[in-house]
């Protein structure tokens, strides 16, 4: 009978290679988005804000960082393991969910205001708002007569 070269589940196998390589070297923070990553993220434009909505459930908000520096918004924080650890008989079976620090990297655009920054937690989902300056806004022109 024919045989792949390939494991029966060749997703899954890749889906381990990476996970094994992000332990050797960490999370690796992606500019935009691009990538994926923890926490999921959702980002959007209004004409007066951004928005953007990173899915973090079960994470203390308070350990959670919010910082923008030279146009740069970075949410990082670490999620502990939900495992009991103290008990030595204990067995893991099986592990999907990623734990350990984390950091996500989003570059911003030029006309957002730093100083204009709104962040909330609620469901497990952070909402970081950022305004766009009142120059940036769009406005009609009277025409005089």
């Amino acid at each position: 009978m024919f045989r792949y070269p390939y494991p029966d589940d060749i997703v899954s196998e890749m889906d381990r290679m990476r996970r094994e390589v992000q332990s050797l070297f960490g999370q690796i923070p992606s500019i935009r988005g691009a990538g994926g990553g923890y926490p999921a993220l959702n980002i959007g434009t209004t004409p007066e804000s951004m928005e953007i909505y990173a899915f973090a459930p079960g994470l203390d908000p308070a350990k959670i960082d919010v910082n923008i520096e030279r146009g740069v918004l970075t949410l990082s924080g670490e999620r502990q393991p939900d495992l009991p650890s103290d008990n030595e008989q204990a067995v893991l079976h099986v592990n999907e969910r990623s734990t350990g620090p984390f950091s996500r990297a989003i570059s911003l655009p030029d006309d957002l205001d730093a100083n204009q920054v709104d962040a909330k937690y609620a469901e497990g989902v952070l909402h970081v708002s950022i305004k766009r300056r009142a120059s940036s806004q769009p406005r009609r022109v009277e025409i005089r007569a």
